[in-house]
């Protein structure tokens, strides 16, 4: 490879740079995120050292994401409706109130369980309006079309950065202090985002909504979402992968004290590694140029997602489960972010945010009653077999969803030529060609 192609794929993957108020956006959520994963591995480790019990981690997991499931669609209305920066701001700043809540009753010993669950719901509601809005805030970032699956696949690497860098120092600080300066790091952390909201240039505002009862912009919205082949499946899918095939992170507390014998320290390394298979994931898919094709990898990521699952419940040292894990979370990730770039190529911007609230019922809509269930299953079968039962499940997706696969790209591809992601001649070379290629990597 030369000089100047090296440089332009650099540039290729970092294209959604040039847009000011998105570089704000990143750095800011990039230091608020790092603080959200050191919360959410104190946070776990704080319920099982109070309760010992797996099914009370279901409990709490459960509590802060059944709020996404009831009032996204909701939500999702009002991204439509109202400004998504002003949205950003409320929810930033609540998260980081809760945050100062959770380390001061943390610090001055006073927190019990009961208060845990009550955050984890309040935590949960200000979710179900921050993540419809902050998901479609990103095509206003992000004006042209072609620069949007970069820009979230940045996201996911962002996301995925922090997760690599939030639960190793959050283990640490454990082992040191506690869980209470995690929480109080959290907050803190969410001063950087805000700040980058407020200094951004002001946002054009989109085009004019009409102003339709509540009800029947959400009807058209499910209508929308499940009258269009592809989105609907990609969501069916991510509905059965949040269900059965993410909730093995509620079981990392059990599965490293019981399974692997050790402590904060190792569970915040062992959740890094899977930080670092989903940033893999991330900076791979931030090279591609548009979403045409993205499509083909939903299913071969859930059969690797699913087999590391299966792998990772075998395992009984910590390399073995630090490799596998980070295998599941590179497949998880591809699939997660695959989707998101599909539905938010393919959506009508009239409707996208209905569209990413029911997307956001699906991918975390559906994890609290994961949550549950793994928190039940591992109490009566033990959390191997639990995870086990978990990477069978994706495997079983990865299969369904191939055989519509199909028919996804069959309606997708009219998509692609009006937008220009795909021309027509393009298009029939490639319809021409699948016989004779592999698969497009």
């Amino acid at each position: 490879m030369t000089a100047g192609s090296g440089q332009g794929t650099f540039s290729l993957m970092l294209r959604a740079f040039k847009y000011r108020n998105y570089r704000l956006f990143f750095g800011g959520q990039g230091v608020s995120l790092i603080g959200t994963w050191m919360q959410r591995i104190a946070l776990s480790w704080l319920v099982y050292r109070l309760t010992g019990s797996a099914m009370l981690l279901g409990v709490v997991g459960f509590s802060g994401q059944i709020p996404i499931f009831l009032l996204a669609p909701f939500s999702g209305v009002l991204a439509d409706r109202v400004d998504r920066h002003r949205i950003l701001v409320v929810t930033q700043t609540l998260f980081m109130l809760q945050a100062f809540t959770m380390s001061y009753l943390v610090l001055s010993h006073r927190i019990q369980i009961w208060e845990i669950i009550a955050i984890s719901v309040f935590i949960g509601l200000v979710n179900a309006f921050d993540i419809p809005a902050r998901q479609s805030f990103v095509i206003d970032m992000v004006t042209h079309k072609e620069d949007l699956g970069n820009a979230i696949a940045l996201n996911s690497s962002m996301f995925n950065s922090a997760r690599l860098i939030g639960p190793s120092v959050a283990g640490i600080v454990i082992g040191i202090t506690g869980e209470g300066v995690c929480f109080l790091m959290d907050a803190v952390s969410y001063l950087a985002v805000i700040a980058a909201l407020l200094a951004m240039d002001p946002i054009a505002p989109g085009p004019k909504r009409q102003e339709e009862a509540v009800f029947t912009r959400l009807r058209e919205g499910f209508g929308y979402t499940f009258g269009f082949a592809p989105i609907k499946f990609v969501i069916l899918l991510l509905a059965l992968t949040s269900l059965t095939g993410m909730s093995y992170t509620v079981l990392m507390p059990v599965f490293v004290k019981e399974t692997l014998r050790s402590g904060a320290g190792t569970m915040g390394f062992l959740m890094a590694f899977s930080g670092a298979g989903a940033l893999v994931a991330a900076v791979t898919l931030a090279s591609r140029r548009n979403a045409a094709g993205l499509e083909k990898r939903i299913p071969l990521a859930g059969v690797i997602s699913g087999s590391g699952l299966i792998l990772l419940s075998l395992s009984r040292t910590f390399p073995a489960a630090a490799a596998f894990i980070a295998l599941a979370s590179f497949g998880m990730i591809t699939q997660m972010a695959s989707s998101n770039t599909i539905i938010q190529t393919l959506v009508d911007d009239d409707k996208r945010g209905r569209v990413m609230s029911i997307y956001t019922m699906a991918f975390l809509g559906m994890a609290p009653f994961g949550s549950f269930l793994a928190g039940w299953a591992a109490s009566r079968i033990g959390v191997e077999y639990t995870i086990m039962l978990s990477g069978a499940m994706s495997l079983a997706g990865a299969v369904l969803f191939s055989a519509r696969l199909g028919e996804i790209r069959e309606k997708a591809r009219p998509v692609y030529q009006r937008l220009g992601i795909v021309p027509e001649v393009a298009a029939g070379v490639e319809i021409a060609s699948e016989l004779t290629a592999p698969p497009e990597d």
